[in-house]
């Protein structure tokens, strides 16, 4: 089993947005505004290689051999180039091409060779990538047409029936497009029945409704897709939420819990936003502090 970073489009949001009731003085020292008070922030997915795979036999659409049983799972797609011009200055979006299947390919991928798609949750920068990137008069399309798309079942109903402070930060037409795929999976539980016993899920509340945490057990730790409940390094210090977050008082005990396991299993943290990390483990100091260490900016084909 082999794991790649995959980088999609950049984003810059408000930097207040970002890190709640930190003042600016405490957060620009970790990510350094622009001149609009907008940071710097990732939309990085994790592409997981020959899942659980024993045994070689000629991989249908790549022609070269794989493991026996072998899925290739893109964790998130990040929020892609769906936007029209006018919402891609709005929601800052750096990019107007969809940098997610350039990295793909860069890696020796296509969106067609994806097995499986895993959403921690629907807003639109961790499931925007889903989609074709925009075209003036061209009707909403969804890519990776050979995966099982992975939702959880409560981050799946608030998609659909979101709440007015969050509504924006869902895409309308996509929930449809999943549903009448045919190869939508929705979670209730510690296991899919398309990624079986290799990967757990566990839920948290706190940012939205139902996030979604991946595990992919290894036997060394594994690696667990940390999504918005700690986007990236500066996140790990429990007080820190962002303005985004549903209920940041609870997002700090679920945060807690979290790192408390992680630390004890030797899980590393797979951080979607963050700029210049990919993983890292978890750390605390003598005071009870959560920090970071082997920080690694990029996976290229790591061995889990």
């Amino acid at each position: 089993m082999k794991l790649w970073s995959i980088l999609g489009n950049s984003q810059k949001l408000d930097g207040g947005a970002m890190f709640g009731n930190a003042p600016k003085a405490l957060w620009s020292k970790w990510l350094e505004p622009d001149a609009d008070n907008r940071v710097p922030l990732a939309c990085r997915a994790l592409l997981v290689d020959d899942l659980d795979g024993a045994g070689q036999e000629p991989k249908c659409r790549g022609g070269h051999g794989r493991p026996r049983a072998a899925k290739t799972v893109l964790f998130e797609t990040g929020i892609g180039a769906f936007f029209s011009p006018t919402l891609r200055e709005r929601y800052g979006v750096v990019e107007d091409r969809h940098v997610l299947l350039d990295s793909l390919r860069a890696a020796g991928f296509d969106h067609t060779d994806i097995d499986a798609v895993v959403l921690s949750h629907l807003h639109f920068d961790h499931a925007g990538g889903l989609l074709a990137p925009w075209e003036q008069g061209r009707a909403s399309e969804l890519l990776f047409p050979n995966a099982r798309y992975i939702v959880g079942r409560r981050a799946w109903e608030r998609a659909c029936d979101p709440h007015p402070r969050d509504r924006a930060s869902f895409i309308a037409e996509l929930q449809p497009l999943l549903a009448q795929s045919g190869r939508l999976e929705i979670v209730e539980n510690a296991r899919s029945s398309t990624l079986g016993d290799h990967v757990r899920f566990t839920f948290s509340d706190g940012h939205t409704p139902g996030l979604m945490l991946a595990e992919v057990e290894a036997a060394e730790g594994g690696v667990v897709f940390c999504a918005d409940l700690i986007p990236g390094r500066p996140w790990v210090h429990l007080p820190v939420t962002m303005g985004y977050d549903r209920a940041p008082e609870l997002l700090i005990d679920e945060k807690r819990a979290f790192l408390e396991d992680k630390l004890a299993r030797d899980v590393r943290l797979f951080f979607t936003h963050d700029p210049g990390c990919a993983l890292a483990r978890v750390t605390r100091d003598e005071k009870g502090r959560y920090g970071t260490i082997n920080e690694v900016p990029e996976l290229i084909g790591m061995a889990a």
